[in-house]
């Protein structure tokens, strides 16, 4: 075949090549010869016995001119270097091997005079899958030779395939479009022969350099492949064996019938009777004027194995002469064995004339780079192989792999890249959901959850985002939260405030109007000191609400709850201390009772401090205990955090307000025993309506309050205390602002009796 002609000339190129150098075996002449080595155990043994004895005859019966070998090249099937391996081992006879590297070679016991010349292959995967990535195909077939290497290939792209989570089916009806193939000379043909019986075509074909050119010349393959990707083993090109093709003809090489046929096939040549010589060929023709597909000039990988080898041993050959002048004559007439070779075939370390560093110690060898090459089949019979990329596996991460997009021409019908996933991908916002019992390659996309985001393509875990960030709505990357708080600046904020300062006018201005017509009998009959002391801490309790509004401090957060909860125990005792004294001022029915002494004295009075005094306990072991503290709420509120004072203990924030609510309910109960009593300016019904005002205020606000977040739980803590204090206000001063202003004419003594005994004054 063409593409095993190639090899020769590269080995008849080499030999040339060394002969013609005055510095390398001066003096020799290499030699050499050709065997057909196919692989039967019968052939294998008389071509064995052909180039060792340098008899072509049956031995010991017609003797030829010695012609003795001295090293043997091999390739391009494993199966025929494997037979001839261990029966050349038993001669010491060097074996040079061109074919791809074989890890099954390395067996110094059965193989230790087999020398392999390529490179390794071992990052072959990793440079086929970062092609793959680098396309995002994650999903592809697979196509293997049979035999060992084969299986190897298969288990080393399986599992640098599964480390990048790309998924290889294995279908004999090929649906995908990235397909990969591993060829191996040895089983070759039934690859091709596969592909001919499906006739797979608009695919993107990714194979090795063993691809050969033997299947151009059938037409089924030409569409197929246009477009196939070609790893092949990185070489400095030799400018001197395309003039060596050129020179090549029948007539420069009368004995190379291979070149003859050729010349037959293709240059419309005639044979002559008497010596089937060649005549009346086309005038200056050369192998260069074939077409690729026929014949390809440039070195393929085998050709650059055997270039090299010639000159491997060419060197060892040049050591073991030098070696030889240095020592005594030898008594086989300065003849050597085979087997001499072998101490300096190991050893040798050369520089090839293209400038690559050639060893054949398995040991030191390296990883092979590789070219990737583009096929143009396209008209057919191009067969163009166009270098479109670089895979370098030594070089720094990141340098190894590059590929030049625009200069691939993709298969036929396919007109831009390929996409070849069994999934779409997973767009930002979203994450891989693998399904059971499917590759990993295949797979759901799922939004990711509340404050997590996907900021790229095919992402396995959404991020959750900083607690002082959020995910925003296309979940695909973080916000900054805004801080947020009951401020002054905001809506809600400016109209409780402007509520708490207008009660506390009111409040302010009620408090006035009684100090004015403090001498009146309804600010007298009422207890005036009462009702001072109850307006005086509604007013403060109007402005505690404004320690809740704005930027929270340490200083407020402590102030918010003790304030409030001494205040109002102030206006709430005040409350049941005016119930008392209207149930004491009407059970005295007679003169010296002790009930009159103590309203005489203002017993009821003492409530307010007594009251105040235990809140101001409680107050105190919370403070000391677990006092409030400033406090950040990150997930209350999407999209902020919410700046707030934290109670500190719950329980001493409960026993306060149960206190607080135990009072509120001790003055509901008296005040509404008391309510019919009967007196002009009797105020036991105000009291009743006031409480009972209050407790329903802070009854609703306890679930309220629970289902409530940020600066609404906030808002609705003020609203409940200004709501509270407003109906301790308007109940119960409303009805006296109005008999003040409006009635004066009720605000009178006459024709009343207030004591039957007018030595004794008693102000209730």
């Amino acid at each position: 075949m063409p593409f095993n002609y190639q090899t020769a000339l590269a080995f008849i190129f080499a030999i040339e090549e060394i002969n013609r150098n005055p510095h390398l075996l001066p003096n020799i002449s290499l030699g050499y010869e050709f065997h057909n080595l196919l692989p039967s155990y019968w052939r294998l043994l008389e071509s064995f016995f052909i180039w060792h004895t340098g008899q072509n005859e049956i031995p010991n019966y017609t003797c030829g001119r010695e012609t003795k070998s001295v090293a043997l090249l091999t390739g391009t099937s494993w199966a025929t270097s494997s037979q001839i391996g261990p029966l050349l081992e038993l001669y010491k006879f060097p074996q040079l091997s061109f074919d791809s590297f074989d890890p099954m070679f390395s067996d110094n016991g059965q193989f230790a005079s087999v020398y392999q010349m390529a490179s390794k292959d071992a990052s072959l995967v990793h440079g086929m899958v970062s092609l793959l990535l680098h396309f995002s195909w994650t999903w592809v077939g697979m196509i293997v030779a049979e035999g060992h290497k084969g299986l190897q290939f298969v288990s080393d792209i399986r599992g640098e395939a599964e480390q990048n989570r790309v998924c290889i089916a294995f279908v004999k009806m090929i649906s995908i479009y990235v397909v990969i193939i591993y060829y191996d000379t040895d089983h070759l043909n039934h690859v091709n022969h596969y592909i001919q019986l499906h006739f797979v075509t608009w695919k993107v074909w990714v194979t090795n350099s063993q691809w050969h050119a033997d299947v151009a010349r059938r037409n089924f393959i030409l569409d197929t492949f246009h477009g196939l990707l070609i790893f092949s083993h990185h070489h400095e090109k030799i400018s001197r064996f395309k003039d060596f093709i050129q020179k090549a003809t029948p007539s420069e090489y009368p004995e190379d019938t291979l070149l003859s046929l050729l010349w037959f096939q293709n240059f419309q040549c005639s044979v002559t009777e008497s010596d089937c010589s060649l005549k009346n060929c086309t005038p200056n023709a050369s192998l260069l004027w074939l077409p690729e597909n026929i014949f390809d000039p440039v070195m393929s990988d085998w050709s650059y194995n055997i270039y090299n080898a010639v000159y491997a041993v060419a060197y060892a050959l040049q050591e073991m002469s030098l070696q030889q002048i240095q020592t005594p004559p030898m008594e086989n007439g300065g003849m050597f064995y085979p087997w001499q070779l072998h101490p300096f075939m190991k050893n040798i370390q050369f520089t090839s004339p293209t400038g690559e560093h050639v060893n054949l110690d398995l040991t030191r060898k390296v990883d092979a780079n590789y070219d990737i090459l583009n096929l143009w089949n396209f008209p057919e019979g191009l067969k163009l192989r166009v270098k479109v990329g670089e895979f370098f596996p030594h070089s720094p991460f990141g340098q190894h792999f590059a590929i030049s997009e625009d200069m691939i021409e993709w298969a036929t019908e396919i007109a831009e890249l390929p996409h070849s996933s069994c999934s779409e991908s997973c767009h930002p916002g979203f994450r891989k959901s693998l399904q059971e019992g499917k590759p990993v390659c295949c797979f759901v996309c799922t939004p990711c959850l509340e404050n997590e985001i996907a900021n790229d393509t095919d992402i396995e875990q959404c991020v959750m985002c900083p607690e002082q960030e959020y995910a925003n709505i296309q979940r695909t990357r973080c916000l900054q939260k805004s801080v947020m708080f009951l401020a002054y600046e905001d809506p809600l904020g400016k109209t409780l405030a402007g509520i708490a300062l207008s009660f506390t006018i009111i409040t302010s201005a009620v408090l006035g109007l009684f100090v004015k017509h403090r001498d009146t009998p309804i600010v007298k009959a009422n207890n005036r000191a009462l009702s001072y002391t109850l307006l005086i801490s509604l007013t403060f309790c109007f402005l505690c609400t404004l320690l809740f509004i704005g930027h929270p401090n340490t200083a407020t957060c402590i102030l918010q709850h003790t304030t409030f909860a001494v205040v109002f125990t102030v206006a709430v005792s005040t409350v049941l201390a005016k119930t008392i004294t209207v149930v004491l001022a009407f059970k005295v029915t007679a003169p010296g009772r002790r009930m009159r002494q103590m309203l005489i004295l203002g017993a009821p009075n003492s409530i307010i401090p007594i009251c105040s005094l235990v809140q101001l306990t409680l107050c105190g072991v919370w403070m000391g205990t677990n006092p409030p503290y400033i406090d950040k709420d990150a997930h209350s509120e999407h999209g902020h955090i919410i700046i707030m004072c934290n109670k500190g203990s719950l329980t001493a924030f409960y026993c306060v307000l149960g206190y607080l609510g135990s009072l509120a309910l001790l003055s509901f109960t008296v005040a509404f025993l008391a309510r019919n009593l009967p007196d002009t300016f009797n105020e036991a019904k105000f009291l009743t309506f006031s409480m009972l005002v209050f407790c329903s205020v802070w009854i609703t606000f306890l679930p309220v309050y629970h289902s409530s977040k940020g600066k609404v739980m906030v808002a609705m803590e003020v609203f409940s205390m200004l709501a509270s204090g407003a109906g301790l206000l308007v109940c119960i001063f409303a009805p006296k602002c109005f008999i003040i202003l409006f009635r004066p004419e009720r605000n009178s003594l006459h024709g009343f009796r207030v004591n039957k005994y007018p030595e004794e004054k008693v102000s209730f």
